[in-house]
This record gives C-alpha cells, sequence and structure tokens, in this order.
C-alpha cells in the first residue's frame, strides 16, 4: 500500500476539471485487507474517506478533504464462472480493460455506456448506462458486491446475502462503503449491428415508439440550433463481421467527433454567433453508415473534447414532450449551444436509487464545451427536467437536493436507513451526499 500526503501538488481534478479537492492524503491499496485498515486509520483520525475512480463524473461524489482512496492497484479479473454467467472482477479496473479481457474469453457485458474510460466501480455506483429496450445499466447486471464498510469490514452482498444491502448498494454514490470487488452477469461473446443515419428530429419524435420498440438499442443525437438528428440503432446479428474501416472509422470517429469538433467548439467559445451555422453544417457532415462487429466497439467510442454535462432520465411516456420544451427553450432564447443533445433509453429495475428504479425511463443530457458558461443552459434544461418528474444522473451537473430526491424516489428512505445502519458517523460523507442524501 502507498500512502501519501497531499501538499503542494496534492490538488486532487476530475475529468472536466469542473471539481476539485485537497486530502489529507492519498492511499493506494493493493488488497481487500490494505484498503480496510486505511479506512480503519482514517476513522481513528476522525477524518472522511472516499474512492475516487477516474474521475468523470461531473459532481463532487468523490472529492474529499480526508483520505483519498486510489483503487488503481486493485484491478484485473478474479474469476469467470461460466456455468453461473458471471465475471468477478476487482473494483478498480477501467471499463476498457474489463471489455477486452471478456472478449479475449469469448464473453461479453450484454449492455454498456458509450464511454468505457471509467472503473467499474465508479461506473456502476453513479448509474452509468447505456440505451436499451430490454437490457438495462452497467449497476442492473452485477449479480454481487464486496465492500468495506465503516466499521472496516468486508460484507458481500446478492439477490441471497443481505439482500437490502445489494438493493442499494449497486447504486450506492459512494455512500454505503468502498467498493472493492463486482461480480457482473455475462454472455457469450455476440455481434452487433450498427445502423448510424440522419434523420429529421420532427419525424424521430413522431415515430419514437416505433423506433424504440422496433430496435434493441435505439439513441439519438439532437443538434441544436438545426432540426437535425444522427440516429444509431443496435440490433443482433448473426454476422458476418465487417466492422469499420480503419480510414472510414478514423474519419467519423476521430477527425469529425474529435478533432473537427474540438477546433469547431474553440471557435463557437471564442464567437457564439458562429455556433448556429456551424450546427447546421456540422449536422449535415455525418453520413449513413452500417458496420457489424462485437459488442464494446459498437457500444463504445472515443470521447477526447472535453465538456460538462447534465443528465435527467424522465419516464418514457414523457420523452417526447420533454424534447419539444428544450427545443423550444433554445429557440426562444440567446443560448448559442454547440454541444447535441443525447438521448436514450433503459427498462425499469429494482435498483433503490437507480435512474430507472421502478419506471421504464428516458434520458436527455445536455452538455458544453469545458471553459463555456453553462448555467443558464442547465438551470433551464433543468426547470424542464423537474416539470416532467426528472431524477438527475448521480454524476453528471445538477442543483437537486435531499428534498426534491425523496420525493423522486419512492424507495428514498430505503436508502437513508440503510445508510444509517452502515455508516452511522458518515465516513463516506461529503458536501455531495450532505446535498443529496440529508444530514
Amino acid at each position: 500500500m502507498s500512502t501519501t500526503a497531499s501538499g503542494k501538488n496534492g490538488t486532487w481534478r476530475n475529468w472536466a476539471a469542473n471539481v476539485t479537492a485537497r486530502p489529507v492524503r492519498e492511499v493506494a491499496p493493493a488488497s481487500v485487507e490494505e484498503l480496510a485498515a486505511a479506512v480503519r486509520t482514517a476513522a481513528e483520525d476522525g477524518l472522511p474517506v472516499k474512492a475516487v475512480g477516474t474521475g468523470h463524473s461531473f459532481t463532487a461524489t468523490a472529492a474529499t478533504d480526508g483520505v483519498l482512496i486510489r483503487p488503481h492497484l486493485m484491478t484485473g479479473i478474479r474469476g469467470i464462472d461460466r456455468a453461473a454467467g458471471t465475471v468477478t472482477v476487482e473494483a478498480g479496473t477501467p471499463l476498457k480493460r474489463l471489455n477486452a479481457a471478456l472478449a479475449r474469453e469469448g464473453l461479453s457485458l450484454t449492455n454498456m455506456g458509450d464511454i468505457m474510460e471509467q472503473t467499474v466501480s465508479g461506473a456502476t455506483s453513479t448509474g452509468t448506462h447505456g440505451t436499451g429496450r430490454d437490457s438495462a445499466s452497467l449497476a442492473a447486471q452485477i449479480t454481487a458486491l464486496e465492500l468495506v464498510t465503516a466499521d472496516g469490514s468486508v460484507l458481500t452482498c446478492s439477490a441471497r446475502e443481505h439482500p437490502d444491502v445489494f438493493a442499494a448498494a449497486r447504486v450506492g454514490i459512494g455512500a454505503l462503503g468502498i467498493i472493492t470487488a463486482i461480480t457482473f452477469a455475462v454472455e457469450p461473446l455476440f455481434l452487433l449491428t450498427a445502423r448510424e443515419e440522419p434523420m429529421p428530429l420532427d419525424r424521430v419524435l413522431s415515430d419514437f415508439d416505433e423506433l424504440w420498440a422496433e430496435n434493441e438499442h435505439f439513441e439519438f443525437y439532437w443538434f441544436p440550433h438545426t432540426g437535425n438528428t444522427n440516429t444509431k440503432r443496435n440490433n443482433r446479428s448473426a454476422g458476418p463481421e465487417r466492422p469499420l474501416g480503419r480510414l472510414n472509422g478514423w474519419f467519423e470517429d476521430e477527425f469529425l467527433s474529435n478533432g473537427v469538433f474540438q477546433a469547431v467548439n474553440w471557435v463557437g467559445r471564442a464567437a457564439p454567433a458562429t455556433i448556429p451555422p456551424i450546427a447546421r453544417v456540422a449536422s449535415r457532415a455525418l453520413s449513413a453508415r452500417t458496420y457489424t462487429d462485437i459488442p464494446y466497439k459498437v457500444f463504445t467510442s472515443p470521447r477526447r473534447v472535453r465538456f460538462v454535462e447534465m443528465e435527467y432520465a424522465v419516464p418514457r411516456a414523457a420523452l417526447v414532450e420533454t424534447l419539444r420544451d428544450i427545443r423550444s427553450m433554445v429557440e426562444r432564447s440567446p443560448l448559442r449551444v454547440s454541444f447535441p443533445v443525447e438521448v436514450r433509453t433503459a427498462p425499469a429495475d429494482d435498483i433503490v436509487l437507480s435512474t430507472a428504479s421502478g419506471r421504464d425511463s428516458a434520458y436527455v443530457a445536455v452538455h458544453m464545451f469545458r471553459g463555456t458558461p453553462y448555467q443558464a443552459y442547465f438551470s433551464a434544461a433543468e426547470r424542464i427536467f423537474t416539470a416532467h418528474e426528472g431524477r438527475p444522473h448521480w454524476g453528471k451537473v445538477h442543483t437537486r437536493d435531499a428534498e426534491y430526491l425523496a420525493g423522486a424516489y419512492p424507495r428514498f428512505g430505503e436508502f437513508t436507513a440503510l445508510r444509517d445502519r452502515l455508516d452511522p458517523d458518515r465516513r463516506f460523507g461529503n458536501d455531495y451526499l450532505r446535498r443529496v442524501l440529508g444530514a
């Protein structure tokens, strides 16, 4: 285990650089035993403890002025149970390493988000998700969890063992303990055919129910200041594999979506009046394409342009009205928005604080280029989301507090009661958790 005092250069920053923290010390445990010892030592010193992954949350959910746990030495697959269809993985493992390792074993997660830089524990704890008609978030694919609780003990939970903890800790936002290992349900490696094509926003909204019902995974991106979207439909395929050609893939995913997009955002930040005409050109630059590949090469894509993001889950039935309200708000306002609005879906799940807990959900994400003022846009969008019974993504910018969230989540009290039992002294507390869960 390595321990470092946090001095002049001991400032932690998240990926978007909108959150910073100055911990007293940082600890990098190499085992569950070392992590448990670090939690007990922190308690003796009267310090709070937080684990931090790759910093892809836009909220301060992992920030602390106490002991910062870095789990990068706790990585890799502990074991594969092919009969049960599960894999157990250390909590600090990046999703990209898990996906590649599973593929080598002829296995895959059923569904995943669109980036894979995060650690498995950070991604699941904040409710990271992709899009799916029948398959849900990363956390919904968990079959068992191991975590260190506030007294330094190690607790394992599943649907059969400590089921109350399991119901809550899969999306625990760091409030119940520090996750040390996760067991995921996996399946034999399969192929997905992706069909990407531009489509007018009005058509997407009028046909949304059909597009959702006819595809295993449907999502779209609407370009503000235009009537244009880019849609993506992913469905299982019998093959053969037809991956993106290296040049075509580079041009669309690296050059257009990262290189040119970065330059366009620099221009837009310096001269906001250029954003609407640029958006009209950019939204027409992407052409239709179809390809077939293994899941993680279809679900995920590189994201090198840094941004700040807000995302809310609304009832799926409210999605079309929510999008129309967002479009009207942008059209009526002086806002200039250079990032597309991302729309995805998820079926209801049984996790206490999952954004899809108990209801079929649609996700609407708004973004702003890093360094561009985002408060006016996000505040206006948040008013619309909350009017439609929205639940904020735990790892993305929002202003909701415990009072609002207790009304948004029918099982909210179940979570806070469990937190009172597992962490009565708030060893894992911080300012963010005080706001969203209450004192």
